[in-house]
């Protein structure tokens, strides 16, 4: 009885089943195809490729900084006694917010959040070994902490301002996510062993 329900061994196994063993297979074979989709394949750019989108990703790292410190670093006397000091995280974003003009509150959030993206591109392509969000958020939290720390202490008319960091931090997030992680896997991927 129990044997006239089980299947014959001829019988092909549920899908599920097949993906998962061709799974294990490629990985102990080293291949990134998964299933019968190949949606995991990864094809590594030839070296020129990769070299010249490296070198790329370096100038356009190098344009930024050189913004990033005209934006943040230029001195602004005119504010002088507008400028504080904010070491307690959404103090300065309340502000914002409770600002009249709503266009000057996304002028502030937005700006900040835009010069994080660059770092969550870029990042992940120049400096392979940054790749994953863990990484690129640490990075670009220190180095955002030492514009701000430079912020104020050395430049008339800015403070210092954890919301800046925290923003900046996000914006790493936002562009590692949609952008960054990709292109570092597309730049850097190796070639599948056969």
């Amino acid at each position: 009885m129990a044997r006239a329900a089980s299947r014959p061994r001829s019988w092909p196994r549920p899908r599920a089943a097949r993906t998962r063993d061709t799974k294990t297979a490629n990985s102990k074979t080293g291949n990134t195809r998964t299933g019968d989709s190949g949606r995991g394949e990864r094809h590594a750019l030839a070296l020129p490729l990769r070299l010249l989108a490296t070198a790329c990703a370096f100038v356009f790292m190098v344009v930024f900084a050189v913004v990033l410190a005209r934006l943040t670093l230029h001195p602004s006397p005119a504010s002088e006694a507008l400028t504080h000091t904010n070491l307690h995280p959404g103090r300065s974003l309340k502000a914002y917010l409770d600002q009249p003009a709503l266009r000057d509150a996304v002028k502030q959030i937005g700006g900040n959040i835009l010069l994080g993206v660059p770092f969550g591109v870029l990042v992940p392509v120049v400096a392979p070994r940054t790749r994953g969000v863990l990484r690129v958020l640490l990075l670009t939290a220190v180095v955002m902490l030492l514009v701000e720390f430079a912020q104020g202490a050395l430049v008339t008319g800015r403070a210092f301002d954890i919301d800046d960091v925290i923003l900046n931090t996000g914006g790493a997030l936002v562009g590692y996510l949609l952008l960054g992680r990709r292109m570092s896997r597309t730049v850097h991927a190796r070639a599948a062993r056969t």
